[in-house]
This record gives structure tokens, sequence and C-alpha cells, in this order.
């Protein structure tokens, strides 16, 4: 009998963690402001608009993962189902077809950025560049096989990589919202 020990609380207490989720809510929050300073006069603004609209949620959904851990309650809950089921065993499968899954909604959001973004300036394509950078980091994480692990835990320059994968898909969004403010206020 497996027990579901996964509640509610701080899933990365650290300094960086904290910074993480900061930077997804601060980011949410400039591109919700991107988004509403587009001047939604033509097909290809509405598109832009809708595509920052969809980083704010996407953002905002990140941040509330970074500190709940709803990812390990995913793992609990299916480790629960695996033995109730009696398919425990067989898990590999399960976890080979979920990462597969995952690889195929990273990949079909990753289109479906590039295609709202197609006709956009630069800044947004820096949008999506980072964003994407920030899908991959979310694939690689439901990996989490053993070996990429370790990779993500080493430290070049005394930062870990998962800080500079994560963080620097974020900072890019970041800075790609603060460009587009600055190009729309300068048209205005």
């Amino acid at each position: 009998m497996v027990v579901f020990w996964w509640s509610p609380g701080i899933g990365d207490p650290t300094f960086a963690g904290w910074l993480t989720v900061v930077l997804y809510f601060v980011t949410a929050f400039w591109c919700w402001r991107v988004a509403g300073e587009i001047t939604s006069d033509g097909r290809a603004q509405r598109s832009e608009e809708r595509a920052w609209r969809v980083l704010t949620l996407l953002f905002v959904a990140l941040g509330i993962n970074k500190q709940l851990d709803l990812q390990s309650a995913l793992t609990q809950i299916g480790r629960v189902m695996a033995f109730h089921y009696g398919w425990y065993e067989d898990r590999r499968t399960v976890q080979i077809a979920f990462v597969g899954l995952v690889a195929v909604v990273c990949l079909l959001a990753a289109i479906a950025l590039l295609l709202m973004f197609r006709n956009a300036p630069a800044a947004t394509w820096l949008a999506a560049v980072g964003t994407i950078a920030i899908l991959l980091f979310v694939l690689i994480r439901a990996a989490s096989f053993h070996h990429i692990d370790q990779f993500i835990g080493k430290r070049v320059l005394g930062l870990r990589w998962n800080w500079i994968l994560e963080m620097g898909g974020i900072l890019l969004v970041l800075l790609a919202a603060h460009w587009r403010r600055t190009r729309i206020a300068a048209k205005g």
C-alpha cells in the first residue's frame, strides 16, 4: 500500500526558489501590460496581443506550480494509481508515455506560440525564444531521469544549471516585454 504524502505548501523555500517565483509573477505582470498596450487595429496586432495574454497565464501558472510543487502531487497520484491498479512493475512504460505526452504538449505550445507571433516585431520574438526555453526546461524536469537530474544540479560559476535554464528563460521574456513596451511607447 502506498500513501499519498504530498500536501500543498512551499515547494522550494530557497532564495533561488523564491526569486524564480517572483520573476514568474513580475514577468506575468509585464506580459499583461504589453498585451494591454498593443493597439488592436489589425489581425497581426490582435494575434500578438492574444499571445502576450497567453504568456501572462502561462507565467502565472508556472509561478504557482513552482511553489506548490504540483508536479510532485502528480507523481504521487501516479504512484498511488500504479500500486492500486497493479501496474507498478510496468511504471517505466507509463513514465515514458508521460514524458512523450509532455514533449508533444510542449512542441504544440511552441508551434502555437510561433504562429501567434509570426508577424510580430523582434521584441516579441525574443519573448517566444524565452518561453520556448522554459518549455524545454519543463520537458527536462518532466523527464527527470537520474542523469538529467545530475546535470541540472551541477554548477557553473556558482549557479546551478536548473537556475540558469529556468531563470534565463524567464529573464528573456521579461527583457522582451520591456523592449516591446519601449517600442510601443516610441510609436505612441
